[in-house]
């Protein structure tokens, strides 16, 4: 059995916790080995819980990004937070507690890097910049091969998240970001419950315009409102294709039904008959967003829309080169739509909090 608050790790998947009131008497408690000692064993405070507090008072800002769907671009946008966070000379950190899938390491630039033990405690990753203010946490710095699946159940996942929690050493942040894996399970129980007392700004909910996308983030928006988190927005990610024309790729379908290449024909053509044409960004619905999309869900749930993010190759080019997509030009359709979302964000976060 664990000391304390801790969820013992040979515990049932969905376990309540030891210090609930239902610990050893739910359902999720039938055939646990440690069911019996939970049911007679004395209550309290998590004595954790205090600790995470701690170190979460030298942070003023924490945000969730979330979304009830996996594949819509939540970690993409999480990292483009965080370095848009870091580029307005904020302090920030960037913890990833998708367990079992942490991709924000390659999308920072920081595949391959360790995490180090100090006095202190343990030290996050930082991005290489003249400012140096982008710290980062991940499972990722800490598997031997990054291949290895992580084959954890519930109890043992949030035992990581709380060391996270309480044993990060970020030193003064101004902004905490977490990017949370998709769904509505343990991980983001556990977070919203080590957080809580300390103070969350809120979550942000990533989404793709489709309906099949936004059943389960509904689902996530619901959740949000049952644990008392506040909803900062939602983002509409991938809300259609939108691409320079000499970006693109030109094919002529011949008799026999095979495709040719004639790019450099037809972009030779444009530039001589209309090169006008070479300015224009073609865009191209990607998913059907007939029923009104990510804003007309937001209406109906009475939670703020943030705005739109086209698909970009550009910018999913940046996330697997691990930069930022503000950097340079190359992400003109995505860049300057984050930067409007992000500046009524912070906006936003910093109006709630009177500053």
């Amino acid at each position: 059995m664990a000391n304390s608050g801790e969820i013992p790790e040979n515990a049932n998947e969905h376990c309540p916790g030891p210090q609930s009131e239902s610990a050893g008497k739910s359902d999720e408690c039938e055939g646990c080995p440690n069911q019996q000692i939970c049911a007679t064993a004395p209550k309290g405070p998590d004595p954790d819980l205090v600790g995470i507090a701690e170190r979460m008072a030298t942070v003023k800002h924490k945000i969730l990004v979330l979304s009830g769907k996996g594949g819509v671009g939540k970690s993409t946008f999480s990292a483009q937070l965080s370095f848009a966070l870091a580029a307005m000379d904020y302090q920030v950190g960037l913890l990833d507690i998708d367990i079992c899938g942490p991709s924000i390491p390659k999308m920072l630039g920081l595949e391959g890097r360790e995490i180090h033990q100090s006095s202190s405690g343990w030290s996050p990753v930082y991005v290489e910049s003249d400012e140096s203010n982008l710290a980062v946490m991940s499972i990722g710095f800490m598997l031997p091969d990054p291949d290895e699946a992580v084959i954890w159940r519930g109890p043992r996942k949030n035992g990581i998240i709380k060391d996270f929690l309480k044993k990060v050493y970020w030193e003064e942040l101004d902004f905490l970001v977490v990017d949370a894996p998709p769904g509505t399970s343990d991980e983001h129980i556990s977070i919203v419950q080590y957080l809580q007392a300390t103070g969350i700004d809120g979550a942000i909910i990533v989404t793709t315009p489709q309906q099949v996308s936004m059943i389960d983030v509904r689902k996530e928006v619901n959740f949000c409102k049952k644990v008392g988190l506040n909803v900062l927005g939602v983002v509409e990610n991938m809300s259609g294709l939108n691409q320079s024309l000499p970006e693109f790729k030109f094919l002529k379908r011949t008799q026999n039904g095979e495709d040719s290449d004639v790019t450099a024909w037809a972009l030779e053509y444009m530039k001589e008959k209309a090169p006008e044409l070479l300015k224009l960004i073609a865009s191209s619905e990607v998913f059907d967003s007939s029923g009104g999309g990510a804003a007309k869900m937001c209406q109906d749930m009475g939670v703020p829309f943030l705005g739109k993010v086209p698909l970009d190759p550009q910018l999913c080019k940046a996330a697997e080169e691990g930069r930022s997509c503000f950097v340079d030009q190359k992400c003109s359709v995505s860049a300057p739509a984050l930067k409007r979302i992000i500046e009524k964000l912070v906006a936003r976060v910093l109006m709630e909090n009177g500053a």
